[in-house]
């Protein structure tokens, strides 16, 4: 698999922003999907799919999200990001990168986390109220 590497969790007040990066070591792949899932701090609720775009720009989001967070890439860079606005205490909890390559179905990309190849080592974003 490919490495995916994080960076930008941290602990902010409600109502505050925080920026999450991915950077994978490869995004040659003609057709795949990356995206965000997180593992939030209620340990009884299962892991969530966050958001998600495709090799060609389509994304998806996560009802809980939409309007506050905006997914984005950078192929040049390898890069993936997720701007998160407006946070609430309720977002907080361990934000993972995610990739499938090769192929992508992006409208149950959200909830078919058994289709991912690889995982980032998650960054953890707390958010006080």
């Amino acid at each position: 698999g490919l490495q995916l590497t994080e960076v930008g969790g941290g602990e902010v007040q409600a109502g505050g922003s925080l920026r999450l990066s991915c950077e994978a070591s490869d995004m040659t792949s003609t057709r795949y999907c990356m995206g965000w899932y997180r593992q939030l701090s209620d340990p009884e609720k299962p892991r969530e799919g966050v958001a998600v775009i495709d090799s060609d720009g389509g994304i998806r989001y996560a009802d809980s999200v939409k309007g506050r967070f905006t997914i984005s890439k950078d192929n040049d860079k390898n890069t993936l990001y997720l701007e998160m606005n407006n946070l609430k205490p309720e977002d907080s909890g361990i934000y993972y990168c995610a990739a499938e390559w090769d192929s992508c179905l992006l409208d149950w990309w959200l909830h078919l986390s058994t289709r991912i190849d690889d995982w980032g080592q998650g960054t953890e974003v707390t958010v006080s109220s």
